[in-house]
This record gives structure tokens, C-alpha cells and sequence, in this order.
């Protein structure tokens, strides 16, 4: 029975501490003021006691006083706003703001008690009085969130947390989490060796070398990464250690991300697949930056892309004269037309801004372009890229990839470009699909051109995947476990570099900046990533686990779907030559060998001819011809002047 009665009243109590904490806020502040009036009280009582040493409850100088300490304490705390705090998240900057009160409400009893003498009120009461009811209130504060909150607060399941950083950022996080009772802080990870085995407010600090068993230990739900200037790298780092946990992993970004100073968990954001992916970037040269682009007219084509559109971004960073955005899809030159004027104008520049729409495969109205617009710089990183789309439509691929380039190239010789700047991929070495072959082709054009007299300078800059474009693989995962899977991957060993598509743009610009002519430029992509390791990373920072055979009550599976047609199990930067260091540790460069002007441009003719015809294979067999190891076929080069020869005839019986 006793039992069944504690029950009942611990269960009348939780109710009425629930129901507290969600009235509303004046009845809160009235509640909280009638209870620092009975500490004023109690004040009063405590300082004549330990004055006299003995109690005196209701007589006239207790009176006096208490009525005074009232009135006084009401009128500062409330003008310092000391009723305006929500008490349950009462931290040291509300004491403080207590204290201060207090120190004012000290000035006028000292100046009335203690300087002027009143029947029954010895002087020293005026110094005691404030210095009790401040922890009077103060206490009252604590025990009001011990009480509401701690004790018969709302009952959530708690997060068993460890927070990885000591500093000022981990112990203002751990301060925020205390506030959150669906929180439990287990103690810190720090990589400083003289802080292992000591504690902060009593929670241990543990060596960042003992992680994986304290997480395993303590049951670990999630680790909040507490250094937010902790490099890209250190952070994938330490997510790859988690890896094999049913650990959850957050961290705090940049403290120049956050406003205040100051660090709480609302702070917190999810780890991003480009932090376990790429590295800790260099940062740009700003004399490569702004040697090619200030004060010129710049062109950039498929500035509507994923790089075309960050180069624009970047570029209007360092002031061109006028800024042309070239692009075919309309709903994408919008976009990134409407972005730029508005970061313009924040950026407080006088960049003209000229979208136009249009496609290179055109070759009049791309010279008109050249003529009308005269630009100074061409950074052209149209093209298509999606490898089964272009394998599949090889006829407008090629067309669009090699025409387009040939036709942006040759208005650029003509008309006097200063620069050149091709948008390769690492797929162009010894490509074994459509799409690579096409941009090898590219390459070549401008090759053969940078090695006839003239002005322009023509470079290249080939590298592999870029995050969060298109076509990457990130967004495809995303929404497969969006919709909970399962993840398809084309196969196990399948590997890619990959790059964050800031970093790709302004290595472009600053490779560019360094051409003389002909080079082709190869950006450090860092290590090759197995496809299958992203996927198992992504689930994890879903907060999933992979189905598999170890683990078959897993969220996610992962599935194997085969190569698509033309996919390589892996890729390469280089294709015979040795890459050379430039003055930039990200950029490295190649001198490769190509086809001389006149034999490629009788090839670009027949392979003009049978685009027009749309003869899928014989674009084929002529790709195979100008990129040898194109399809396994090197041995068709001996072929080439029989196949330009075919393709010419056909053209000319076509015509007829």
C-alpha cells in the first residue's frame, strides 16, 4: 500500500512539473517572483539571526526591512530583466546577471541601514542582507530545474553522447547538452596526451587512441565533434574509425559559421560525404586567380553546369570587365544568370553580366558570338558527360563534345582569344566509352591548334568526379536511401577520385593562368575511392546500417547491378607521359602526344560527314581511329586514311 501511494504521488508530482513547465510565461514569472519574496524573507530572518544570534520573526525592524527588500529587489530585477530567463536553462550568465542585481539592490540599503542609523536595524545587516538573498534566489533557480526538470521533468530516452575536443568549443557544448535532458554526456575524446585521465566537471577525458574502445564500452549513440577548426581531412578521418559502429556523428562547422561566439547544440550539423571524400584544400593563388580574369571579357561555356556555374561564381570574385554565360538549356542560364546579378551586387561590382543562349554545334552563330562579344578568356566546359546517356546517343554526343569544341576553338583563333581553357575528365584516358573518347578528341583539337602560329593560348585541365554534380554518384545514394534503398552499385572494386567542385573551379582558373600553350594540365584528385566504401559511408551517415550477410537486420543493402556499357573498373590522369610539378601543389602537368593539324582536320571532316549521315558505327569505328585503345581497337589506325576516304565518298554521295 505505502508503495502504491509514493507511486501515485511521484506520478501527481511528475504531472504537476510537467504541467508547470508548459503554462504559460506570466504565470511562470509570478510564480518565480513570489518565490524570491519568500527568500527576501528568509534573508531578512537569516541576517538578523546571525547579527543578534537569535530570531526575530515579526518584529517592527524585520518588518521594516522585508517590506523595503521587496520593493527594492522587485523593481532592479525586474528592470535587469531577471524575470525575462527561462529558469530551466538558468546557466552562469544568468547567475551573473543575479549577482549584479543583487550588487545593486546592496547600494541603496547600505546608503539607508548603514550609513544612517535605524532603531533596531544594526549597520552590518545592510552588507548581509544582499549577500544572502543572492544565494537565496540562486538556490531557488536551482532547485526550481532540479525539481521541474531533473527530477519530475518529462521522461525522454536519453542519447548517450561523447563530445571529441576539451577546448572552449566542447565545454560550451557540454554546458548546451546539460539543457537537454534527452541528452546524457558520458565525457570527452581529446588527441592532447596531458589531458587523458583528467575531468571537467567531473566527466572523464579519455585519449583519442582509446576511441573506438570507449564507444564500444560506454554504448556510444553519438559522438559530437567539438573542434570547429578541426581540418576536412581529420573529420572523415575520425568518421572512418566509427565506421563499423552503430555510432552517430555530428560536428560544429567553422567558428566563423557561428554568429555569437558562443557553441550550443543547435549549432550541430550533419558530417558531409565531400568531408570523408576529399582532402583539406590549398588555397588559391590570388595571382593566378585574378592574372587571366581581372579587368577582361570572360566567356563560359555551359555556364549553366556544375563546373560551368562555379567558374562563373568565382570568376565574378575577381572582377572581370564583362562576364558572358554561354549555355543551351534555358531554365539553367536563368538560374545562374539571376544568382550572379545578386551576387554582384552584394559584392558591390560593376561586372557586366551577358547570358546567352545558344549551342556551339552551330558554327555561324558561334563565330557571330566570337565577333560580337569579343572575349578576351574562354573557359569552355560544355559538353555532355553522363557516360550510359552518351554511350547510348553516341551521334549527338560526339557531336556536341567534339563540333562544339572545334567550332568554340577555331571563332577563338580567329578572333583574337587571349586564353583558351578546355574542361577535360580523366575519363579521356584510354577511354573505353563514347564520352571519353569525344574528349580526348577535344583535347586533340586544341593540341594541333596550340601547335600552329597564333595568339591563343590553348591548355587543358583533365580530372576525375566532381561532388554533387549531376552526375555523380553522391545524389544518386542520397536518394536511394532516401527511400531506403537498396544502394546500387555497378560492382565491388569499382574506384573513383573525387573532388569538391569549389576546389576543381579554381584549380581551372589558376592552370589556365599558367598555360603557354598545349599543356595539359592534371589536378591531384588525392586517393581513389572504392564506389562500395561511399555507399557503406553515406548509410552510416544516414544514421543506417547495411544489410548484409554479417548483418541482416541492417536498414540498407547494398546491391551489385554490373558494369554499364563503356564503365571501367577504374580511372587514370595520364596516358603515357609523365606528369610534371608546376609552382602549384595541386596542379601537375602533361606533354602529350597528339595528331598534326593537317591529318586530324581531314579525320574532323569525315567525322563531320557521318555525323550528318547519323552513322552511329562509323562515328564509332572513326573515334577508334583518332583515339587509339578507344574500344580495344589501336589496331584500326592503319585504317585511318581508308576510313576518312569512305566517310568522304559517302558524304559526297549523300550531298549528291
Amino acid at each position: 500500500m505505502i508503495d502504491k501511494a509514493e507511486g501515485r504521488l511521484a506520478a501527481s508530482t511528475r504531472r504537476a512539473a510537467v504541467g508547470l513547465l508548459a503554462a504559460g510565461r506570466p504565470l511562470k514569472q509570478l510564480l518565480m517572483m513570489a518565490a524570491d519574496c519568500a527568500a527576501c524573507i528568509v534573508a531578512v530572518w537569516l541576517s538578523f539571526s546571525i547579527r543578534l544570534g537569535y530570531w526575530q520573526l515579526a518584529t517592527e525592524p524585520v518588518l521594516i526591512l522585508a517590506a523595503f527588500g521587496i520593493v527594492t529587489f522587485l523593481a532592479v530585477f525586474y528592470a535587469v530583466g531577471a524575470y525575462r530567463n527561462i529558469f530551466r536553462y538558468h546557466g552562469s550568465r544568468g547567475f551573473f546577471q543575479l549577482a549584479r542585481a543583487c550588487a545593486i539592490v546592496a547600494v541603496p540599503t547600505i546608503l539607508i541601514f548603514g550609513f544612517n542609523s535605524v532603531a533596531g536595524i544594526p549597520r552590518t545587516i545592510s552588507v548581509l542582507f544582499p549577500i544572502i538573498l543572492l544565494a537565496l534566489v540562486a538556490l531557488v533557480r536551482i532547485t526550481a530545474r532540479f525539481l521541474l526538470v531533473d527530477l519530475f521533468g518529462p521522461s525522454t530516452p536519453s542519447q548517450r553522447v561523447l563530445i571529441y575536443g576539451a577546448g572552449l568549443a566542447g565545454r560550451q557544448l557540454a554546458f548546451s547538452l546539460e539543457l537537454e535532458p534527452s541528452y546524457q554526456l558520458l565525457g570527452y575524446i581529446d588527441d592532447d596526451d596531458g589531458l587523458a585521465g583528467t575531468r571537467i566537471e567531473n566527466f572523464p577525458i579519455h585519449h583519442s587512441a582509446d576511441l573506438e574502445r570507449i564507444v564500444e564500452a560506454q554504448r556510444v549513440d553519438i559522438v559530437l565533434l567539438a573542434l570547429p577548426e578541426m581540418p576536412r581531412s581529420a573529420r572523415g578521418a575520425i568518421v572512418k574509425r566509427l565506421q563499423s559502429s552503430d555510432v552517430h556523428v555530428q560536428t560544429l562547422p567553422g567558428l566563423r559559421e557561428i554568429v555569437d561566439g558562443t557553441v550550443s547544440i543547435k549549432d550541430l550539423r550533419e558530417i558531409e560525404v565531400t568531408e570523408l571524400l576529399s582532402r583539406d584544400t590549398v588555397a588559391p593563388d590570388p595571382k593566378l586567380m585574378t592574372r587571366a580574369i581581372r579587368g577582361k571579357i570572360v566567356l563560359v561555356t555551359g555556364a549553366g553546369g556544375s563546373i560551368g556555374s562555379e567558374l562563373c561564381r568565382q570568376i565574378l570574385h575577381q572582377a572581370p570587365l564583362r562576364l558572358v554565360m554561354f549555355e543551351m538549356t534555358e531554365a539553367a542560364l536563368f538560374a545562374i544568370d539571376d544568382e550572379l546579378r545578386r551576387l554582384r551586387d552584394d559584392l558591390g561590382l560593376s561586372v557586366e553580366l551577358v547570358p546567352e543562349l545558344g549551342n556551339l554545334e552551330n558554327r555561324a552563330a558561334t563565330w557571330r558570338l566570337f565577333e560580337r562579344l569579343g572575349p578576351e578568356v574562354v573557359f569552355h566546359a560544355a559538353a555532355y558527360k553522363h557516360v550510359p546517356l552518351v554511350e547510348r546517343n553516341t551521334v549527338a554526343g560526339v557531336r556536341n563534345n567534339v563540333l562544339g569544341t572545334l567550332n568554340a576553338a577555331q571563332a577563338a583563333r580567329a578572333n583574337g582569344v587571349q586564353r583558351f581553357v578546355l574542361v577535360s575528365t580523366d575519363k579521356a584516358v584510354r577511354p573505353s566509352n563514347v564520352m571519353g573518347a569525344s574528349k580526348r578528341v577535344c583535347e586533340q583539337v586544341l593540341q594541333a591548334l596550340a601547335a600552329q602560329d597564333g595568339a591563343t593560348i590553348f591548355s587543358m585541365v583533365r580530372f576525375g568526379n566532381v561532388l554533387g554534380s549531376s552526375g555523380s554518384v553522391v545524389p544518386h545514394f542520397e536518394r536511394q536511401i532516401a527511400r531506403g534503398g537498396p544502394v546500387t552499385v555497378t560492382h565491388r572494386e569499382v574506384t573513383r577520385y573525387f573532388m569538391t567542385i569549389p576546389e576543381a573551379a579554381e584549380l581551372v582558373i589558376q592552370a589556365g593562368a599558367m598555360a603557354r600553350g598545349g599543356e595539359v594540365y592534371l589536378l591531384d584528385m588525392g586517393e581513389a575511392v572504392k564506389i562500395y566504401d561511399l555507399a557503406r559511408a553515406m548509410i552510416g551517415l544516414a544514421g543506417l546500417t547495411v544489410r548484409d550477410e554479417h548483418n541482416p537486420d541492417g536498414d540498407i543493402a547494398i546491391e551489385e547491378i554490373g558494369l554499364r556499357p563503356g564503365e571501367k573498373l577504374y580511372e587514370e590522369l595520364l596516358i603515357s607521359a609523365e606528369a610534371m610539378p608546376t609552382d602549384h601543389p595541386r596542379i601537375m602537368r602533361a606533354d602529350e602526344g597528339f595528331l598534326k593539324w593537317g591529318e586530324l582536320e581531314r579525320s574532323l571532316e569525315a567525322l563531320a560527314s557521318l555525323l550528318d549521315m547519323a552513322d552511329t558505327a562509323g562515328v564509332r569505328r572513326m573515334l577508334k581511329t583518332l583515339v587509339p585503345g578507344f574500344g580495344g581497337g589501336p589496331e584500326l589506325a592503319d585504317d585511318a586514311g581508308e576510313l576518312v576516304a569512305d566517310s568522304a565518298r559517302a558524304s559526297g554521295a549523300a550531298r549528291a
